[in-house]
């Protein structure tokens, strides 16, 4: 594939993964992408999975011919992209790799050695000369490992921004870029809010024409949608107003509730009201939803005297990922010593920018005349 006169995609298609990195679900599968950049002097920017390493290898050589590439450029040291730095570091002898000091200590740990012998240390500020192209070196750390650095083609003015801009799925797949962008942002991203606003002060700098990342399909026009969904997700704020409502049920009466409440919230006009199972849904499915509209709603069971396992891992989900900026209300049930809004409100205690319902509906084993009215008075609330 070619991304410019000069910049060629080496990378390969995953359909055999089930969980990406051992918990999301991928129903189409993973990109693992890698890129040529030729010139007077070769640079391929990361390398792919462990399993694809005779592929990808492959495509590099068919590219280049009787040419040796000068420069591996490691961005991020994340198995998916940096398993085959060995094997590539074998074959092509004359070969530099290129990488952060953070990144190197990371390689001996992986493979032993650092290559002191055929690195060069890069920082923040560096730049490496190709002939035409000149690749300057933007620090990324915790984006999502301490070691990144992203490239930006000063050429081309082509940005390589390593996890930065990656989605799950193949790149043979047709599918929405925001979803499965959104759900692998907050997943495994999400956490690091701050230091991606930093990045994306640093990127506002840049005279960006294409997005090149090491997931997912590489981005040529209306940038500014991306940059704006990233904004939008590591600033913490909502995309659209709506009102999540994550549950778990063991008979069926707090189910029953949750969808008396659903139903009350739409009569009343409410946009985008989603409703989750979660002993059945996929989490991660969830977890973006709650981060994707304005309002959450969490209804549980008292059980052992605190709240339902799902929920609870939920609920850690939301707060590793420093949920903040939403309103949340709770629905409890119990049949005797009710305690559960009381487990969950705890849980969250330390998050950041959160507005609590005045209303939290308890249900005493089944509905009762009085729980469908604190249900009423929540729906009236939240609308």
């Amino acid at each position: 594939m070619e991304i410019t006169k000069d910049i060629r995609y080496v990378g390969v298609n995953d359909h055999d993964v089930d969980l990406f990195e051992g918990q999301y679900v991928v129903p189409n599968g993973m990109a693992y992408n890698s890129y040529v950049i030729l010139d007077e002097k070769i640079a391929v920017m990361d390398t792919v999975d462990a399993r694809f390493g005779q592929e990808w290898l492959d495509q590099i050589g068919a590219l280049l011919g009787d040419r040796h590439p000068d420069y591996l450029i490691v961005q991020h040291m994340e198995p998916d992209h940096s398993a085959n730095i060995a094997k590539f570091m074998e074959l092509y002898q004359d070969t530099t790799v290129v990488s952060s000091a953070k990144a190197f200590a990371m390689m001996k740990q992986f493979f032993g050695t650092d290559y002191a012998d055929r690195q060069v240390v890069i920082k923040e500020g560096d730049a490496l000369c190709l002939g035409k192209h000149t690749l300057a070196f933007v620090a990324a750390p915790m984006v999502h490992w301490p070691e990144v650095m992203v490239t930006y083609d000063v050429c081309d003015k082509v940005l390589f921004s390593a996890d930065g801009f990656g989605k799950f799925g193949a790149l043979d797949v047709e599918e929405d870029w925001s979803c499965e962008a959104r759900r692998y942002y907050i997943g495994i991203v999400g956490k690091f809010g701050v230091q991606v606003q930093n990045l994306l002060k640093k990127a506002a700098t840049l005279d960006i024409q294409t997005i090149c990342p090491l997931h997912g399909p590489v981005l040529t026009e209306n940038l500014g949608y991306y940059l704006n969904l990233y904004n939008t997700w590591s600033s913490y704020q909502s995309e659209e107003d709506g009102i999540v409502i994550a549950y778990t049920s063991v008979y069926g009466h707090t189910q029953e509730a949750v969808e008396l409440l659903a139903d009350r919230l739409r009569t009343k006009g409410c946009p985008n009201v989603i409703v989750h199972d979660l002993a059945r849904t996929d989490m991660a499915e969830a977890v973006e939803d709650a981060f994707r509209y304005s309002k959450l709603v969490l209804a549980t069971v008292t059980y052992n005297g605190g709240i339902f396992p799902f929920m609870r891992d939920f609920i850690e989900h939301l707060t590793d990922r420093n949920y903040q900026n939403r309103t949340v209300a709770f629905m409890e049930n119990g049949s005797w010593a009710p305690t559960a809004a009381k487990g969950m409100k705890a849980l969250l205690e330390n998050s950041k920018k959160l507005t609590f319902a005045e209303n939290t509906v308890r249900i005493l084993s089944a509905l009762s005349e009085d729980s469908r009215g604190q249900i009423e008075a929540l729906a009236d609330e939240l609308c």
